[in-house]
């Protein structure tokens, strides 16, 4: 008898652990996820050195939605005159691409009417942080100490925590409307980025 009892106790003593684990597991995504939206939804936008267009797929010649938004929000802060240049990220999305996301973006600004001589571009990077490494090389190239970071708002958490460990003085403004409308495009996207965040911080502790 003691030793059945012994046993059920265990058992519920493993129980009750597992049942711990997974509150705090839950409560730690609960605010990792309000962290990312609360980061999304605010506008931090002052006058800066220079306004950073995180790269997003281009199809050639044409920004895609998504890059078109961004491309959209950083050249509106631009003619707002908060900041006197424009930096566009994103290397080539693949084999055969004729432009790389950057020069996409270049194009799209010059249609806009913003000079020539007010656009930063670097071509190589594939991914948010060699986005904002690449950044970094330009801003300190040119002199520039403080920057607007443009990009979706669920993106922005993430690309501000890349921002400071790239050592840019950075501020966040995400664009005030995004392709990812939908309930579906917008719980996959969240998701990405929940599961970027936390392989972030992994690689980051190891």
């Amino acid at each position: 008898m003691d030793g059945r009892l012994s046993r059920r106790r265990r058992r519920w003593g493993l129980g009750g652990w597992c049942w711990r684990l997974a509150c705090v597991v839950l409560l730690w995504l609960a605010g990792v996820s309000a962290y990312i939206v609360w980061i999304g939804q605010r506008d931090q936008a002052a006058p800066a050195d220079v306004i950073i267009v995180l790269g997003a797929a281009a199809y050639d010649a044409r920004p895609s939605p998504v890059f078109e938004e961004r491309l959209r929000h950083g050249i509106d802060l631009y003619q707002r005159g908060l900041a006197r240049r424009l930096l566009f990220t994103g290397g080539f999305g693949g084999a055969g691409a004729r432009f790389a996301e950057s020069q996409v973006g270049r194009r799209y600004a010059l249609r806009a009417g913003v000079p020539a001589g007010a656009i930063l571009i670097e071509t190589v990077s594939r991914t948010t942080r060699q986005n904002l490494q690449q950044a970094a090389r330009l801003m300190q190239a040119n002199g520039l100490h403080t920057a607007i970071i443009v990009s979706d708002p669920l993106h922005m958490a993430r690309a501000m925590r890349l921002a400071r460990e790239e050592g840019i003085d950075a501020l966040a403004s995400a664009t005030p409307t995004s392709r990812f409308r939908t309930f579906s495009t917008r719980w996959r996207f969240f998701l990405q980025e929940l599961y970027f965040f936390h392989r972030d911080l992994f690689m980051e502790a190891v």
